[in-house]
């Protein structure tokens, strides 16, 4: 609404709900996105740790991969007894790691595993002495989502020495370095997660088709990329996005707009965006997840530019199915649903895979991703909360 000041939104309780259970078949059926390219989840850090040794031998198995495995140390042992397993994610209250806990401690219940799920906060430190502490307490395997991917070497070495398998979900981590863009594919640790080129080109595509349905015109129009700019996966998702949207729409002149990933902050910076930029008259919006488009959203709401003359297209769509709760127009027009429910029980079922058959890990394995809109997205089995 013009002149109208819409309040900054929040994310649901739990967002992401799945009709099936992700057992091996579905795994097998399911797991799509085989690419040599490097990993969705992953960000570069000014902070740096020391190198160190190897861990757990890479494999090919039914899970979706890479079509490499790793040069590394498999001190884990197989497991006759009942399997005990940490999960450790960086911020545990967002909404996307608050689906993956969910997924993880389903699958976990199902394949009568003991999981204890941990939060890090955005705490590096915190990090390696939940390992060591993990490891103490006797657990098998270690499934985490590091705060910062330049402890990846001290993080491997102490499941080394613990005899500990380790898997990571999401970010992307280096047996040698602190950097996982500079590493080596045989020296980074297994992943499961998402594959951030597929997901940007979906978003491109959409946002083209969306801009086509329109009828709008290229000199008439800008589009926001927003995310932080020091996050590798988001910048791998926005650029797949744009080379994408620049194939189909040529000649539409993109903004490129640093955030902090959350709705606030997004919404501060596009605001002085569209401040600056008064005689545009229509706005594509994309972003590293739904927080920066959701963010956009409102503030060209804000500015008084109308629903009609908005195409945001979220990643994630916890925050997007909010706005098709209600039928009143909003610059949302669809988002990539990425259940984070899904990412959360291939990790565990992949771990329990490794522990008690001897299956190696994949080098990656993707879970699948679906664009959805106000039509869709309650039969696509998302929840909003």
């Amino acid at each position: 609404m013009p002149g109208a000041r819409r309040p900054t939104p929040r994310g649901p309780s739990l967002p992401f709900s799945t009709p099936h259970t992700l057992d091996a078949a579905f795994i097998d059926r399911t797991v799509v996105g085989c690419t040599k390219e490097f990993p969705m989840f992953r960000h570069t850090s000014r902070r740096t740790a020391a190198a160190t040794g190897l861990l757990l031998t890479l494999g090919l198995s039914t899970a979706c991969s890479s079509g490499k495995t790793s040069a590394t140390d498999d001190r884990a042992a197989k497991v006759d007894g009942k399997i005990s397993i940490t999960y450790l994610q960086k911020q545990g209250d967002q909404e996307y790691f608050i689906g993956e806990a969910a997924g993880a401690k389903e699958k976990a219940e199902e394949l009568g595993i003991d999981l204890k799920l941990v939060n890090l906060g955005n705490d590096a430190n915190k990090t390696v002495s939940e390992v060591q502490s993990a490891i103490a307490q006797k657990t098998n395997g270690v499934i985490i989502v590091v705060p910062d991917p330049a402890v990846g070497p001290q993080v491997v070495q102490t499941a080394n020495d613990g005899k500990v398998a380790l898997l990571t979900s999401d970010d992307q981590i280096c047996t040698t370095g602190p950097d996982p863009t500079a590493c080596g594919k045989s020296d980074l640790v297994p992943r499961i997660g998402f594959s951030g080129a597929q997901m940007g080109d979906e978003v491109g595509k959409r946002a083209a088709a969306e801009f086509d349905k329109a009828g709008w015109r290229a000199d008439e129009t800008r589009v926001i990329s927003a995310w932080k700019q020091d996050v590798t996966v988001c910048g791998d998702r926005v650029a797949a996005a744009k080379k994408t949207f620049d194939a189909a729409v040529p000649g539409v002149k993109t903004i490129d707009v640093p955030t902090d990933n959350t709705p606030t902050g997004a919404q501060d910076k596009i605001a002085a965006t569209v401040t600056a930029n008064t005689g545009v008259k229509n706005w594509v919006i994309w972003g590293c997840n739904d927080e920066n488009v959701m963010g956009g959203v409102t503030a060209l709401a804000n500015a008084g530019v109308g629903p009609d003359h908005v195409v945001g297209v979220g990643l994630g769509a916890y925050l997007a199915c909010k706005e098709w709760k209600s039928d009143k127009p909003t610059g949302m027009k669809a988002a990539l649903f990425i259940n984070g429910k899904d990412v959360g029980a291939l990790a565990v079922r992949t771990m329990y895979d490794k522990l008690k058959k001897g299956k190696d890990f994949p080098a990656e394995a993707f879970a699948p991703t679906s664009m959805v809109d106000r039509a869709s997205w309650k039969s696509a089995g998302l929840t909003c909360g």
